[in-house]
């Protein structure tokens, strides 16, 4: 393993072979660190977090000229609560903040400019982009993919594959970039497609590849293609 001079580790802490540590990070107690995981510069983990095997903390975003849409500069560390689980092979880029209890599954991928919320569940595979907020109690299932300014609330479930959008003119230049806004207690289906600026509400419920292209009022119930609230 390679841990920089000025790192500051905690009391139990387990550090697997082959961990790279760099400058600056600070590492909570009875911390587990899974083999070959990556944590850069700055990064800060509470206590009793377990982050798995092949794990990159802290990455910073790359750009290239072509981007419509720039990476933001001089982001803040990661930040790491405490009892996080981060699984194997996950991405965790800087600007990102998870709090107490936030579960992470395999192969997950959280962007810069996120806060992440008490005790909330993101399944394998799952993919959340830049300036989201996303509540507290959770569940995201294997699959998803969460457009860059979405608010989801709290106690909001989503299904496997659902897939979120935040440009309606699909990279032309035109209009701002909007991602949808889930409330509390809402349902989303399997595979369902929410577009761009779209509002769930309360305690709503989208069916099983639904595609949402409208507002849902709290309480509704919408299915099909396009969706349609059900009397």
């Amino acid at each position: 393993m390679t841990i920089h001079s000025s790192v500051i580790v905690g009391t139990d802490v387990d550090i697997g072979e082959y961990a790279v540590i760099e400058m600056g990070v600070r590492i909570g107690d009875r911390v587990t660190i899974g083999a070959h995981a990556v944590i850069k510069e700055g990064t800060v983990i509470g206590d009793d977090v377990e982050v798995g095997d092949h794990v990159v903390l802290g990455k910073r975003p790359g750009k290239n000229k072509k981007m419509a849409r720039k990476p933001a500069e001089n982001l803040p560390p990661l930040l790491i609560d405490n009892g996080v689980v981060i699984g194997s092979h996950v991405t965790l880029y800087r600007g990102l903040s998870l709090a107490e209890g936030v579960f992470l599954g395999d192969h997950v991928s959280i962007r810069e400019q996120i806060f992440i919320d008490r005790h909330t569940i993101i399944g394998r595979h799952a993919m959340v982009e830049p300036n989201t907020r996303i509540g507290k109690n959770v569940t995201i299932q294997t699959g998803c993919y969460v457009t860059a300014d979405t608010i989801i609330e709290d106690h909001v479930f989503i299904g496997p594959c659902c897939s979120m959008s935040n440009d309606k003119y699909m990279a032309s230049g035109k209009g701002s970039h909007t991602g949808p806004h889930i409330k509390k207690y809402a349902k989303i289906g399997n595979h369902a497609t929410l577009l761009p600026a779209i509002i769930i509400g309360e305690n709503a419920v989208v069916g099983a590849g639904a595609v949402v292209t409208k507002d849902v009022p709290d309480g509704a119930v919408t299915v099909g293609n396009p969706a349609r609230v059900r009397p």
